[in-house]
């Protein structure tokens, strides 16, 4: 992992800063000295892990939609940021079924409404553009999809993503391949995060302990089905790798890495059950629910290949699924049955546990 020096004092905008992965980077960076502004329409569920750790506290908090263009481009334009990461999405595939417009506004538009305002910035600036592993076109082969691999979505969220892209590229042709500009873009895809403070719906993890905390029954879509399950800390500290890396290499520029777990470490949905039962300590149960017949199309095959990430970045993932599952059951378990605790404090601890693994282990791979 890298040396995250070039935070510390840095201004930093996140969009979407009260999501799930926003919250976490956003504490992430507050911990690494940064001065962190975030922009929000809203706190997306409740309970949230924004509140739970209190991170109003910690930043500059902004609320409205990043659609709002002269709104974004002020804000912007007044904090003049070092950095920019844009996370800000409709981050889930059902309920694009619903409101398709809303997902393709919001991811697609919302993007362009960013790369807008950061066109009329005169400033240095390096922006992490987060996307999406669904943005392929994904056939379900068994192989890991490469940042080269053709771009697609047959669902309107994959689709918006592959349209945010598309946008993120033009932008990039159109504007900021000028020897003038001074704007610097990361693409960066991952997906399929596990983790404490998640409570979207929808959501494997969430919906397990949401049930599980009522001693209630869970039901589970497609339980065979397989993914490339990640701790959130892993793609966020690739999102901070790429960072890092933009801003030491200027002549980097828009282009796309694959943050994801070692290709061994895909499994199937009911394992990831299984494995969360145990260490919750009950006799838990679930069940079956098949989205046959509902018209949504659910990948049942995916998996990411991270070459480039590794030998551009030198970023590798760091836990396995085991330890992975352990930090996202302990976080829950403390949530709901130690009203005592700070979560501040425990999520800040397991980013500390997290960085000592990563800076080791990255260490062990360059000396072999």
């Amino acid at each position: 992992m890298s040396n995250f020096s070039c935070f510390d004092g840095a201004k930093i905008l996140i969009t979407g800063h009260t999501g799930f992965k926003g919250s976490w980077l956003s504490l992430w960076l507050t911990k690494l000295g940064a001065q962190v502004y975030g922009v929000s329409q809203d706190i997306p569920t409740t309970p949230s892990l924004f509140t739970s750790i209190e991170l109003d506290k910690k930043l500059k908090d902004y609320r409205f939609d990043i659609c709002e263009k002269d709104l974004l481009n002020n804000l912007i334009g007044e904090i003049k940021p070092n950095f920019i990461f844009h996370l800000a999405a409709q981050s889930l595939v059902r309920p694009s079924y619903k409101d398709p417009l809303n997902t393709l506004k919001t991811n697609a538009l919302g993007t362009a409404k960013v790369l807008e305002s950061l066109r009329l910035l005169d400033i240095p600036i390096v922006a992490v553009m987060i996307t999406s592993d669904k943005v392929y076109d994904n056939v379900e082969w068994p192989w890991g999809y490469r940042e080269i691999d053709r771009i697609g979505g047959k669902d309107p969220y994959s689709a918006s993503k592959g349209m945010a892209e598309l946008v993120i590229r033009t932008y990039n042709e159109s504007f900021f391949k000028n020897q003038n500009s001074q704007v610097k873009i990361g693409i960066a895809r991952a997906g399929n995060v596990i983790g404490g403070g998640d409570w979207a719906e929808d959501r494997i993890v969430p919906d397990c302990v949401r049930a599980w905390s009522k001693g209630k029954i869970v039901s589970i879509r497609n339980p065979k089905s397989t993914r490339p399950w990640q701790h959130v800390l892993e793609p966020l500290s690739g999102y901070l790798t790429l960072a890092a890396y933009l801003n030491k290499n200027p002549k980097k520029n828009c282009e796309a890495y694959n943050f994801g777990p070692l290709v061994h470490q895909t499994f199937s949905v009911e394992k990831l059950i299984d494995e969360m039962s145990k260490l919750w300590g009950d006799q838990l149960r679930w069940e079956n629910f098949s989205t046959f017949g509902l018209g949504i199309h659910e990948a049942g095959l995916l998996k990411l290949n991270c070459d480039k990430a590794l030998q551009d970045l030198n970023w590798i993932p760091t836990l396995d699924f085991e330890e992975t599952i352990r930090m996202t059951a302990k976080w829950y378990k403390t949530f709901y049955n130690d009203i005592s605790s700070s979560m501040s404090e425990f999520t800040l601890n397991q980013i500390s546990e997290y960085t000592e693994l990563a800076y080791s282990r990255t260490k062990l791979v360059k000396n072999e």
